[in-house]
């Protein structure tokens, strides 16, 4: 095409095509610009100085739709430059070579030209120089008019523009679908261009399964009876709308609100602004959007990369997780604490934890695990989890029940070895439910006095007792806590550093204050009313403790199993 450059400059196709491109620039200055519209489909540019033009007037260069600019044709140009007329046969071969070339896939964009003597006389020598702008002109200042304007063309040619997507993109759709979120693609394309980059990015199944895809042009699916509309929207699998409409996206958005569906929507355009709007979730471009959809936006990629929305979702999913964690996790433990007071209180029998000890339990034993779990990392299995529903509460039916389960354990347990250290001094459970009564209605063994037994010391070591094992389940269940359902085999402790810390230093502080005598420190021990625990002691508060582990899995285990039945159904 005659472009020039420099001999220093690199003859790259590039290159080459910004000289071409400058030297038409300069060549043929623009006298008119006849702007694109989603009508027509096209644009055009009024070129002067055309030496070969007939009367060496203007040239119409004009591009767009291939199935639009083509009814628009009545010729076409031959490769040696002869034009012959566009005849039916003619017609079926460039339609056929637009499907081969959409199909492959790539972005179509036909080319036409439309000669000085064709043009509206008024047009021929128009020049932008002589009028201050196109709007004193009667044909240029309508829009309405470009579609006459750009009639009666000769077809010169089509490119075919490679636009492939990033190759994560293909993964993070299949991640999509086995999260449960559909795919919707929504494009200006032609529908072959679009349904062919669908079945790469895996929006759309490969065409060797044979199997029907959902695939529609705006126009055709908005022609469709609202029932049938809503009956394909609410189908189950990925879609494609091509050829639509911006107004299309904001259509679609609040059919699928009304069906039930959570929409989130992206875009970059001014006229995506409504839709994001719309959507539940906005989901602006941070590079390519423009300031009106960012604004409109609820968020913005900054790298404007879909699989950064996976990514978004895998993270919400698992903060979600960690919060269901944290809250089951303090509650399961009060229960267990409130369930451990009633049960001794019912039975009559004496305080197994005194306010200070529940005051330390929820200050120092529950806080750092508890936090900690904020930490925890995805499970394995988040990706693969059904969508939960928006109205769903965060304390599910399933998990008061398990963590009543677990709440009745640890009171149970927690008043286990405090009942156990008096059935051991020879008191029976009827004893022990009147032990105010002591040396009136009933007298201890020989050699133990009802003081020894219920007062000081006597008293000290099976509240420590059940002081501990309360801590050490608590503990434990804050190891179990690291996955809501997956099971410790599958998601061990260690893929969290900050929970084992959080483990660490509660169970090291009441290892401090239980043996804080030996350490030098009496009157620590003394005010919390503990005393030092014997290798045997240790043994009875595992024994206690760390069945927790047993129950926290048959219930994580059913969870799972339950997990499953509903995905099935």
């Amino acid at each position: 095409l005659g472009g020039k450059y420099s001999e220093s400059e690199s003859s790259t196709a590039q290159t080459l095509a910004s000289a071409n491109v400058n030297t038409w620039r300069v060549d043929h200055p623009r006298q008119a610009t006849l702007e694109f519209n989603r009508d027509r489909k096209s644009m055009s540019v009024l070129a002067s100085q055309w030496s070969k033009s007939s009367a060496r007037g203007n040239r119409l260069l004009v591009k767009g739709a291939p199935n639009l600019l083509l009814e628009r044709c009545t010729h076409a140009k031959l490769r040696d430059g002869t034009v012959v007329k566009l005849d039916g046969k003619l017609r079926r071969q460039i339609e056929q070579k637009t499907t081969d070339l959409a199909t492959r896939p790539l972005r179509c964009l036909a080319l036409a030209v439309k000669e000085t003597d064709k043009l509206e006389e008024s047009l021929r020598h128009y020049s932008q120089a002589a009028m201050e702008d196109d709007e004193r002109h009667p044909l240029l200042s309508d829009q309405q008019n470009y579609a006459s304007i750009e009639s009666g063309l000769t077809w010169v040619g089509m490119v075919g523009i490679k636009d492939p997507a990033r190759p994560e993109v293909a993964e993070s759709i299949n991640k999509c679908h086995d999260a449960g979120v559909r795919v919707i693609m929504i494009t200006g394309d032609a529908r072959d261009t679009a349904v062919a980059i669908a079945r790469d990015v895996n929006i759309l199944p490969p065409a060797s399964l044979g199997q029907q895809i959902k695939a529609y042009e705006g126009r055709e699916f908005f022609e469709k009876p609202e029932s049938e509309q809503l009956q394909l929207l609410d189908s189950p699998g990925n879609m494609v709308f091509c050829r639509a409409e911006p107004s299309d996206k904001q259509k679609l958005i609040k059919m699928l609100q009304s069906l039930g569906e959570i929409c989130a929507m992206t875009g970059d355009g001014v006229n995506d602004a409504p839709a994001l709007q719309q959507a539940n979730i906005g989901i602006a471009m941070g590079i390519a959007g423009t300031e009106v959809a960012k604004e409109a936006a609820d968020m913005v990629l900054a790298d404007d990369n879909f699989s950064t929305i996976v990514v978004a979702v895998e993270e919400g999913r698992c903060i979600y997780a960690n919060m269901q964690a944290f809250i089951c996790f303090l509650i399961s433990c009060n229960i267990g604490e409130i369930i451990c007071i009633l049960l001794a209180a019912v039975c009559g029998f004496p305080e197994p934890l005194s306010a200070m000890h529940l005051l330390w339990v929820n200050l120092v034993t529950d806080g750092p695990p508890a936090t900690a779990l904020g930490f925890n990392p995805p499970a394995p299995d988040v990706m693969s989890q059904k969508p939960r529903p928006s109205d769903e509460p965060i304390m599910t039916k399933w998990m008061s029940y398990r963590y009543l389960l677990t709440g009745l354990y640890v009171g149970f347990a927690t008043l286990g070895p405090f009942v156990g250290h008096y059935l051991a001094q020879g008191i029976s459970l009827r004893q022990l439910r009147s032990w105010g009564k002591c040396d009136l209605s009933w007298s201890p063994p020989d050699g133990v006095t009802c003081e020894s037994l219920f007062q000081g010391a006597g008293r000290e070591l099976p509240q420590t007792l059940s002081l501990t094992v309360l801590v050490c389940m608590e503990l434990f269940k804050a190891l179990s806590a690291v996955s809501v359902d997956s099971s410790l085999l599958t998601v061990g402790p260690n893929q969290n550093p900050w929970l084992i810390g959080g483990v660490a230093l509660p169970f090291l502080l009441h290892v401090a204050v239980v043996y804080s005598s030996k350490l030098g420190l009496p009157g620590l021990a003394k005010s919390f009313g503990l005393v030092p625990l014997s290798l045997n002691d240790w043994k009875t508060a595992l024994k206690w403790s760390a069945p927790i582990l047993i129950v926290e899995e048959v219930l994580k285990a059913m969870g799972r199993s339950r997990s499953r039945h509903d995905a099935r159904k």
